[in-house]
């Protein structure tokens, strides 16, 4: 019988925004991203569920140490995006739209960097209480 098991951990971080293409005209600008165009930016109250597969340790009982995940999740995302203008304070979204899509990327990419490889991560990222993304997707 396998003994791997998902273990989650929620962080929150609030950043600001602004949805925009530079290669875009305002117009188009405007017809795409509505509101999230907004030149003086807006801002969402993230929430990060940052998921992780593995096999659980005979001799600890843990899959991982939750406080492993907990201070990897806070050095690397909430430190870096919390409190942030995503667009102007962040070196990940200065040539990348910060769409709430690219922004789990983003996150997923930094922890696996940081993650031992022996773990399969999956990340749920909520913009709002009603949209919300998943990556990656199986």
């Amino acid at each position: 019988m396998s003994q791997k098991i998902a273990v989650t951990r929620r962080a929150t971080f609030n950043a600001a925004h602004r949805l925009y293409n530079p290669s875009w005209s305002d117009a188009k600008n405007d017809e795409v991203f509505g509101l999230c165009n907004n030149p003086s930016f807006h801002g969402h109250n993230y929430v990060l569920e940052v998921k992780v597969i593995g096999d659980i340790d005979p001799e600890t009982g843990y899959c991982i140490d939750l406080k492993i995940l907990k201070d990897l999740i806070a050095a690397e995302i909430e430190e870096r995006f919390d409190h942030k203008n995503l667009n102007l304070d962040t070196v990940e979204f200065k040539q990348l739209n910060p769409t709430v899509e690219n922004i789990a990327v983003a996150c997923y990419q930094l922890l696996r960097n940081k993650l031992d490889a022996k773990y399969d991560l999956f990340i749920k990222l909520f913009e709002t209480d009603r949209n919300w993304v998943e990556y990656p997707v199986k």
